[in-house]
């Protein structure tokens, strides 16, 4: 059985603090001057920065000394519900109750209340063998006739390695049906000539690119050509060539394909052979979003977002049937992987995509 550590939030101060080491991990509290707090998890390839308390996010991700996450226009989380206030984390949990840019008649926020959702509840948990080192909470969102639900959210780093393990489970709590949205916003920082595989056939049919534009979303001339090149050459973006200018962003809805154990798999392969790498169970996100941005200010590559839904909003999602019904008192869960792959693993990785996109 696993060791629990249960948080407090007066062990997240100014000065760092030391709360736990077991084996090669070692644990440490601190609190930004914004006044979030954060939990330091290192390793011996690298560490991640997880904020226990505002939507269990990763706020930064590093191994092997390359430093995973996107660049933005925040150095620290701040303490807000607003999603584009406080933008640039590894990874952001996206839902429950929307998803995605909201359209007319949508009452959610810019992709829901989970990403920065205040957690009600947090700890650590060591494995008997200090091998798995796990952050975990509990947030539950409740409105009156309308929703009730709780969402356990668990981060964890195994020692000597490079990818993080992450596990979502959602608990209706009332009686009656609710519906569930979902999509786990994993934000890399995009390289130069960067390659992108993932185990996909690689027509328009099945790489399809948005040509809708959200309204926080300014667009520049030659933008809407840029989109309609994509739209009829996905392969143009599979190298990220400096003068593909994705300003400011270019999004695209993909059909994955899995392997025979049920998972698929992306990454962005660097110049020096390492790579991004993404893994998860198509049978529990059935639809996956790309995100790319390259701008002066904001520099960030969603290689695979596993959904459940599209970013189009609750109502168009809805309509397309494709939005969870979660009947009352049931459960619903995702698993997924996110970390970096040695030069090694990464021609491993390429070898089974092809495999897959081959089958």
């Amino acid at each position: 059985m696993p060791v629990r550590f249960d948080l407090q939030d007066a062990m997240f101060g100014a000065s760092e603090l030391s709360i736990c080491r077991a084996e090669e991990f070692a644990v440490s509290a601190f609190r930004y001057d914004s006044g979030v707090s954060a939990l330091r998890v290192s390793n011996a390839r690298g560490e991640v920065i997880v904020l226990p308390y505002q939507g269990q996010q990763v706020w930064r991700a590093t191994f092997d000394g390359r430093g995973l996450t996107m660049k933005s226009m925040f150095d620290q989380p701040v303490a807000t519900r607003v999603y584009l206030e406080t933008y640039g984390a590894f990874l952001n949990h996206c839902g429950i109750t929307g998803l995605g840019a909201p359209g007319p008649g949508d009452g959610h926020p810019l992709h829901g209340e989970l990403p920065n959702a205040p957690f009600q509840s947090a700890w650590l948990e060591v494995d008997a063998e200090g091998q798995r080192v796990t952050v975990a909470g509990t947030y539950r969102h409740t409105v009156a006739f309308s929703t009730d639900y709780e969402v356990t959210i668990r981060t964890t780093l195994s020692a000597a390695s490079a990818l993080i393990d992450f596990s979502v489970r959602v608990k209706n709590l009332k009686r009656t049906p609710m519906d569930l949205m979902y999509l786990a916003h994993a934000n890399f920082r995009p390289v130069d000539l960067g390659e992108l595989h993932y185990s996909a056939d690689y027509g328009p049919e099945t790489v399809r690119v948005r040509r809708s534009i959200p309204s926080h979303v300014t667009p520049k001339p030659g933008y809407v050509e840029f989109l309609d090149r994509l739209s009829k050459d996905p392969s143009a973006h599979h190298v990220l060539e400096p003068g593909l200018t994705f300003d400011p962003e270019a999004v695209f809805e993909i059909d994955m394909k899995a392997d025979a154990d049920g998972y698929a798999r992306a990454l962005q392969k660097h110049p020096d052979g390492t790579s991004d790498y993404v893994r998860y169970r198509p049978s529990q996100a059935p639809l996956c979003m790309r995100w790319i941005c390259r701008t002066p200010d904001q520099d960030g590559i969603g290689v695979a977002f596993p959904a459940t839904s599209g970013v189009e909003g609750y109502r168009v999602e809805k309509q397309k049937g494709r939005v969870v019904t979660l009947a009352g008192g049931s459960d619903w869960r995702i698993d997924f992987t996110l970390g970096l792959l040695t030069a090694a693993e990464t021609e491993a990785a390429i070898e089974a995509i092809d495999a897959i996109r081959g089958g």
